[in-house]
């Protein structure tokens, strides 16, 4: 992948905080702080649902002509791609499954595991596609996530210049399953290759992070389990992990980074697919205390925080 200079990414993520500073708020901005909700509702099963469960959470992409490889344009040689490697199933509480940072939504979700969205919300990376077999054909990312190193604001911007754990995901529209590419990556300095047996690496520690434990990459077979609790945002998630095998390949063949991510004589995969199932299982009460602020006022304040903060980083 063809990233620009540090110098060059500094200045497009300078240029978006002024056109921020140049934006007319909205009046009623909401704001919410951050701080715990010591009672709690929980969610249990007492409402009976009308919904009829699918068989299964996810449909396997081959299955209709996808494929469980990403394809990304100009590797060499041609045609390799990286990896879907975990999968956050159907069957998991509806509201996880909604792409959104409230209501305990997928983004929140992913914040158990410091994954958020990109530096200042610009991409600077290169897209992948991905065929689900759900008859959308090849279909750009969603959208990538970066580990944010403890800082929900502005961390994902140091993930883009020092590498780490990141991922791209898809949704399959048949069934609105989430396809996840993972792995961890170099630095910008290196081209942001993966570092050796970094799929499998990323894979698990995702799933490390969501469950709240140490997963052993080098023991796991597709009878593995996990099951874990992780909380974001006063929202409590349950995770429950099946290792599966027969979607990907035990292999090195057609996989991209493969010559960095091969390591001791094994394949750059293991071929092993985690399918995450995730409930909420506790909820903050709603709260109806919000702040009405204007933005302008508040990015001149934060403006120069912000610059410093980032160039602190490096």
């Amino acid at each position: 992948m063809v990233y620009s200079s540090k110098s060059s990414i500094l200045l497009s993520i300078t240029i978006q905080l002024l056109s921020l500073s140049l934006i007319q708020a909205t009046p009623s901005s909401k704001w919410t702080d951050n701080i715990s909700v010591e009672r709690e509702e929980i969610l249990g099963s007492a409402v009976k649902s009308n919904l009829v469960k699918r068989a299964s959470g996810y449909t396997n992409p081959a299955d209709d002509g996808g494929y469980m490889l990403t394809i990304v344009n100009g590797t060499y040689p041609a045609g390799l791609g990286e990896p879907l490697n975990v999968i956050l199933s159907a069957d998991s509480d509806k509201a996880v499954l909604a792409k959104s940072l409230d209501d305990g939504g997928f983004l929140n979700y992913m914040l158990i595991a410091g994954q958020g969205e990109e530096c200042l919300g610009q991409h600077l990376g290169s897209d992948q596609s991905a065929n689900l077999g759900d008859g959308k054909g090849n279909v750009t990312e969603v959208e990538e996530l970066r580990y944010n190193y403890g800082n929900p604001y502005i961390g994902t911007c140091q993930e883009t210049f020092n590498g780490g754990l990141h991922l791209r995901y898809w949704i399959q529209n048949t069934t609105n399953a989430y396809f996840m590419a993972v792995s961890v990556e170099m630095d910008l300095n290196s081209g942001h290759d993966i570092v050796p047996n970094g799929y499998n690496i990323g894979r698990d520690q995702l799933i490390g992070n969501l469950t709240g434990q140490a997963i052993n990459t080098s023991a796991l077979t597709n009878t593995s389990t996990f099951s874990g609790t992780g909380s974001y945002s006063n929202y409590t998630y349950q995770t429950d992990v099946q290792y599966v095998s027969g979607l990907l390949r035990n292999s090195s063949d057609d996989i991209n980074h493969y010559i960095t991510v091969e390591e001791n004589g094994l394949p750059a995969i293991d071929g092993l697919v985690a399918v995450l199932t995730v409930k909420i299982t506790a909820k903050p009460q709603s709260s109806g205390a919000w702040l009405t602020v204007s933005q302008i006022p508040l990015i001149s304040v934060l403006l120069p925080l912000l610059l410093s903060s980032i160039l602190a980083l490096f």
